[in-house]
């Protein structure tokens, strides 16, 4: 069973994967199922009250940078690992797929490359040149404490790879944030 607070999410995607094997099977739809790791990159949701991990991170340190306080404060522990991937690789994926693949099997889009949080925080603080302390929130939630993605079947059934690495991800994701005004970066 998922976490309570992502159930709703999952079960969904869980049985989109159902249905397009029902489909397939039942109708001869030629349905497949690509499921991307954790998205990020630019046009990101960077608002604070329901952004993911990584743009929520980039504003912090970049707020906190601009407005020089000392410290930013990240939430749990920073034990947690996630497999992150940049939106411009899945895009390519997706399109390579869509002309090259028809099979029953779920294929993940991701890096295949975990990264926990705290390392995640401390490069984001790193790209962003923030100067100050993180400090770490252990009365907030973890969260899930592992969201890897196995790519085996993305290497062998599309012969593909993400490529991006988190840290020029990261760099490019920063860069296109910081290109909009202060008032607009939402």
């Amino acid at each position: 069973m998922p976490q309570p607070e992502s159930a709703p999410y999952s079960l969904a995607k869980a049985m989109s994967v159902i249905q397009a094997q029902s489909y397939r099977r039942q109708y001869n739809f030629d349905a497949v199922v690509l499921v991307p790791g954790n998205l990020y990159g630019p046009h990101d949701n960077f608002d604070l009250n329901n952004s993911h991990v990584i743009p929520a991170l980039i504003r912090k340190f970049v707020e906190a940078k601009e407005a020089r306080r000392p410290e930013v404060v990240a939430w749990g522990s920073g034990r947690p690992t996630r497999d992150f991937v940049y939106v411009a690789d899945v895009c390519e994926v997706l399109l390579h797929a869509t002309a090259h693949y028809s099979g029953p099997e779920i294929i993940n889009i991701s890096s295949g490359r975990e990264v926990t949080i705290r390392e995640l925080t401390e490069t984001v603080a790193e790209l962003t040149g923030y100067p100050g302390k993180v400090v770490w929130d252990t009365s907030k939630p973890d969260g899930q404490m592992y969201k890897g993605f196995d790519v085996s079947r993305l290497k062998q059934m599309l012969g593909g790879e993400c490529r991006t690495s988190l840290r020029d991800g990261l760099r490019r994701t920063i860069d296109w944030y910081l290109s909009k005004p202060a008032n607009l970066r939402l």
